[in-house]
Order: structure tokens, then sequence, then C-alpha cells
């Protein structure tokens, strides 16, 4: 949940995780903190900080969820008095972009989106740079290894882009990639026990079952809001047409190597977006008001079959205490095209706000929650742990689904950043929502995309 999900004043909130062959500008001001009370020759100690209190910024995610029994842990081990200030995703954005460019501390440790979001926060000089403190043994832990989070992780939040002398201005805490989730009951009962493999016998199979369903169950449920915020699930659905072709950023697939060159009527596009309205078709009448919440209690409640959407909400699916369909969860990664099967990802990272009036407390924080020993149990909450080692921990896998491990992992190997850096995206991007509406509406999928391409012309112009 991005997650994920809203756009933020004076941003843009387009999602990506890694950012190999974007181009940026060097923000006026980049000073690296000097961090207080530390120098290279310094022993690491937890309780360096105590007395002090840090507010906490976040996202009401899977991975607060995940954190808010651990809180007390930190406080005893640092002595530092934690505050949790958390929002809801619609409130969020809008909370923290006011956070980081108020002319007063507000939040010591905040939610860093990373992908186009922080970028236009970096460039704002929004952010702390976290590079000088984990180079700083006085200010981390000698057991920390940075190296365990993935290469693409990292660079999703290191700044300038491409540049060897980048910094680092966020910690992983939770990727997303795009699979689907389906109903083994509605299957057996609707489809024989045979799930669909490919695409096209998704959106039939779905068909099939809403006409079955008499109004009661319906075959498919996505996010058919008219939001920006379905972006990413977009773009992986697409990206199963897109098949292994190239899609470097900052263009991504939208466009052909230069921001006046869209590319709307490819035929790829083109049949990406027309199954997304058809697996819109196969839903609820209400679907044009459904966003991520409203379609996870439709299928919690063992109302719909087929759900298209992030990874992270399949742990939320075995919790019996909130979840009819425990134990009868299917994951699969998104049903193959004749290109193959393929998706995208995004993620959240923890980041300082350069107003911080608690940076090094705050660093501890960070380096806290994602360090080895906390983030496996935090990531039992998301099914979406950053960290390398965490796979391979018991206390993570083996509270989760193996076949949703399986659906995971599977998806990572041909997931790809679903994020474009250019300043016209937002307007482009809601100009493709309204041309998955259209087609949902009944307008050929060919007439909307070239629609489409016009408009997105008259922008890069």
């Amino acid at each position: 949940m991005k997650a994920k999900f809203y756009w933020m004043i004076a941003t843009l909130i387009v999602t990506t995780m890694i950012l190999s062959g974007c181009q940026g500008q060097t923000p006026a001001s980049t000073a690296s903190p000097s961090p207080s009370n530390s120098n290279q020759s310094q022993t690491f100690d937890w309780k360096r900080y105590q007395g002090q209190e840090i507010t906490l910024l976040l996202d009401e995610h899977p991975w607060t969820e995940g954190l808010r029994p651990l809180v007390k842990e930190f406080e005893d081990q640092t002595g530092i008095k934690v505050n949790v200030q958390a929002f809801a995703e619609d409130l969020y954005y809008d909370k923290a972009e006011l956070a980081l460019r108020s002319d007063k501390p507000v939040a010591d440790v905040f939610f860093l989106s990373m992908d186009s979001v922080g970028y236009a926060q970096w460039q704002a000089n929004l952010l702390t740079p976290l590079t000088p403190y984990i180079n700083d043994p006085g200010m981390t832990s000698p057991d920390y290894d940075l190296a365990d989070f993935p290469d693409g992780f990292r660079v999703g939040a290191s700044y300038p882009l491409n540049d060897p002398k980048s910094q680092l201005y966020g910690i992983p805490i939770t990727f997303e990639t795009y699979i689907l989730f389906y109903n083994k009951d509605l299957v057996n009962k609707y489809l024989g026990g045979q799930a669909p493999q490919t695409m096209q016998e998704l959106i039939a199979d779905a068909k099939k079952i809403t006409e079955a369903g008499n109004g009661e169950v319906f075959g498919s449920v996505v996010r058919g809001i008219r939001s920006d915020t379905i972006m990413d699930t977009f773009t992986g659905v697409i990206f199963d047409s897109w098949g292994s072709d190239p899609t470097p950023l900052p263009y991504n697939l939208w466009f052909d190597g230069d921001w006046k060159k869209p590319r709307f009527t490819d035929p790829r596009i083109v049949e990406g977006l027309s199954n997304y309205a058809a697996l819109m078709k196969y839903g609820p009448p209400n679907i044009q008001s459904i966003d991520w919440n409203d379609a996870n209690q439709l299928f919690s409640q063992g109302k719909v079959a087929f759900y298209v959407d992030a990874s992270l909400f399949g742990p939320d699916f075995e919790n019996p205490a909130s979840s009819t369909v425990a134990g009868k969860v299917g994951y699969m990664p998104l049903p193959k095209t004749d290109k193959g099967s393929m998706t995208g990802h995004w993620m959240w990272g923890l980041g300082i706000p350069a107003n911080s009036a608690h940076k090094e407390a705050a660093w501890y924080f960070i380096q806290w929650a994602t360090s080895k020993q906390v983030d496996p149990r935090i990531g039992t909450k998301t099914g979406g742990a950053t960290r390398l080692s965490t796979w391979n921990n018991p206390i993570y896998s083996q509270t989760l689904n193996p076949e949703y491990v399986t659906a995971v992992q599977t998806a990572m190997k041909t997931s790809r950043p679903t994020g474009v850096f250019f300043e016209g995206w937002k307007e482009i991007g809601m100009m493709v929502v309204d041309a998955v509406q259209e087609i949902y509406a009944g307008k050929p999928a060919d007439q909307a995309c070239a629609e489409l391409q016009n408009k997105a012309l008259q922008v890069v112009k």
C-alpha cells in the first residue's frame, strides 16, 4: 500500500524501486550532516542519545503494524523516547510534504517513497543524507551490514542519480511486486479446481464466475478508482504484455528513449490496458469506486475469485482474525501472455527530514528498525522484507504461506521498476487512467490509446 499511492503537493508520485538510467540535477545544497557527539574513533553505543525524543511520521501500513509492538524494545535498548504518528494513506503524503517543508521541526523519521517522490524531495533539499552516519563507526553498529540490502533496492534512494559520489537518503523497509491472488474455494466451485495459466484464461474465468455468481460472487477485483494511485498496478499488468524488451529509466515503457516520443499506441501497451479494463469489467458493479482497501476487503470476505495487486497484501489474507479466506488463498505470478510472465515492483523506505531536530537519534532508530534482528520480525507483517538474509531466516519464512513465498520470489525474477521521471508525468498518468476508464465503458482500446497518444504529445511539446 504503497503501497503508495497518492500524489503529494508539488511532487510526483510515480513509483519505482531501481533508478538506474535516470539523470538528475544536483540540488543547490548537498551538505552532509556532521553527526554530533560522535567521531571516527568512538565506539558505537546504543545509549549515546538516551533522553532524547523522536517523532515518527508513518503511513498506516502493515510495516507500521509490525513495528508498533516492538517500539518499547527500542526505547529500552536506547533510552530514546518514540512518538508514533501514523496516518491513512490518503492523508499521509500531504502530511509528509507539509512536515518536510515546515519552518519548524515536525518529524525525525518518515516513510520515504523510494521513487520520483523521494527524488523530488531530494531535489528540494528536504532530505538528510544517511551515508555519513553509515560510514561513521561511532554512529552505526558494526553488525549493520548495508550490503545485505540488494544494490537495486539501495539505488532507489541514492542521489545524485548515477553518480559515483551519490549518497544514500533512505533505507528500504518493504517492497511489493504485483501478483495474482485467487480464492481456491471459488476456483474449485466454478472452474473445477483449475486456476488460469494465461492472462486470457484469467479474463475468461473471471467472466464465467461473475455471470454465475448472481451478484453475490464476482470473478475479479482490481483497483478501479479514477486516481493516479493505480498506475503502479497498471504498469505491472502492462509489463506482462510487454515481454523481455528493455524499459529503461527514466522513460520506462511509456516513452521511446525521448520525452517527445510517447508510445501509447504500441500494441503491447494497448493490450495491457485492455486486459486491465477487462478485469474491471468482470468485477463488482461499483468497481470505479474501489481502491486497494475496498478490494482487499472484498477478497478477504470471499466475494471475489481473482485479485491482481501488491504482493504485500498476502500475509493479511492468511490472518483468520480479519480474513474469512485464510488457508484458502492461492498465489501465483501474473498469468502469462504470449510474451511470458512479467510484472513490476515498488518500495517504501525510511528517511530523515532535513529539518529534523534529532537526526542522530533518528538514525539510531532507522538502523535498529532495519537491522538483521528486527527486519524479519516486522517483515512477517508485510511479506516484503528487504534484507537478503531475512528470506533465509525462519522467523520470517516459516510464518508465511510457502506458496506465497514461491510466487513472490518467482515474480521478483521478472519484475522491473514501475516509475517514470518526468515533470509532466502526473498529468499524463491521469490520462492513462482515463483511457482505461473509457475502455471499461466500451470504447475500443485502439481508439482510446490513439486519443491518449495525441493528448500526451500535447503535454510533452
